[in-house]
């Protein structure tokens, strides 16, 4: 029988595709909840398993450049997966094959929230000129974080004050959205998986993103675990924080308009608050969340 990765196209990988390939009659497949963007498969033999995404949706990520990131990521030790291999299907819909790292973190504690800051602190800190042969895209900031703001008079009013106070950096790799859905555990080991959004960028934001999900999906608790942790390696002013949990909370505030935020009892309630304690937000009138 023939599996989903022998009738790929591959492109680019490493030596253990061919001993999949060879074993082809001994793997088994079993599908993995889909992401947004991608469908998902987890493919075993014997007791090494695998992760297999394809970008069969609206979504075309440069999967060649997450193939290299990974790839030159696992090589200096940073908890990512290691990548196998990335091609194109018959239907041209492009692949990509990683290890199998585990399954999604269920139940946080103060422990893991300081695991993964130091986990985020060290990708923000890795030296870029480590990876200048993989070219890391750099992108207008605004474009690429706030599609469509303009169409928000309130959101796009509060983006134009930010500006201002903002001397936007963009010259670490970012993960993009580091939060707990993008992170899995096995044996007490994390790793960071879906990096369609790694790109250069300014590590701040990448942080106060990651904080304000906790803030607004798991609690104020281990939001100030995760940012206690963090400072200790890579400090920054309370000012300076708070301005970019201000672009945060406005990203935020529009992926909710645009239905794409989890929902959930007490949000709107967190979100108000967050509001109405930041500096640069509190005098400012949003409309409703959903």
């Amino acid at each position: 029988m023939r599996t989903p990765i022998t009738n790929v196209n591959w492109l680019e990988h490493h030596e253990i595709m061919d001993e999949l390939l060879y074993h082809e009659a001994s793997l088994t497949t079993h599908p993995m909840d889909d992401g947004f963007e991608a469908e998902v498969l987890k493919i075993n033999l014997d007791q090494e398993s695998y992760v297999l995404k394809t970008w069969s949706k609206s979504s075309k990520p440069d999967v060649q450049f997450q193939y290299r990131l990974l790839d030159v990521l696992s090589e200096r030790g940073v908890a990512v997966s290691k990548p196998v291999g990335w091609g194109i299907n018959p239907n041209g819909d492009k692949v990509l094959l990683t290890s199998f790292d585990g399954t999604p973190i269920h139940k946080v504690n103060n422990k893991t929230m300081k695991e993964l800051a130091s986990i985020l602190a060290r990708i923000h800190q890795i030296d870029i000129a480590e990876l200048e042969h993989i070219q890391l895209p750099k992108y207008d900031f605004i474009d690429y974080f706030f599609p469509e703001a303009s169409e928000h008079a309130d959101l796009n009013h509060a983006l134009i004050s930010l500006v201002e106070q903002t001397p936007m950096r963009q010259d670490r790799i970012i993960h993009g959205d580091f939060h707990l859905g993008n992170i899995v555990e096995e044996q007490q080991r994390f790793t960071v998986i879906d990096w369609t959004n790694g790109q250069l960028g300014d590590p701040r934001y990448d942080f106060a993103w990651s904080l304000i999900l906790l803030k607004v999906h798991i609690s104020e608790r281990y939001a100030d675990m995760l940012r206690s942790a963090y400072l200790l390696e890579n400090f920054m002013e309370q000012e300076e924080l708070e301005v970019f949990e201000a672009w945060a909370c406005l990203r935020w505030i529009l992926l909710n308009r645009r239905g794409s935020t989890p929902k959930g009892p007490n949000v709107s309630k967190r979100v108000k608050s967050i509001l109405g304690s930041n500096r640069f937000l509190k005098d400012l009138d949003f409309q409703g969340f959903k």
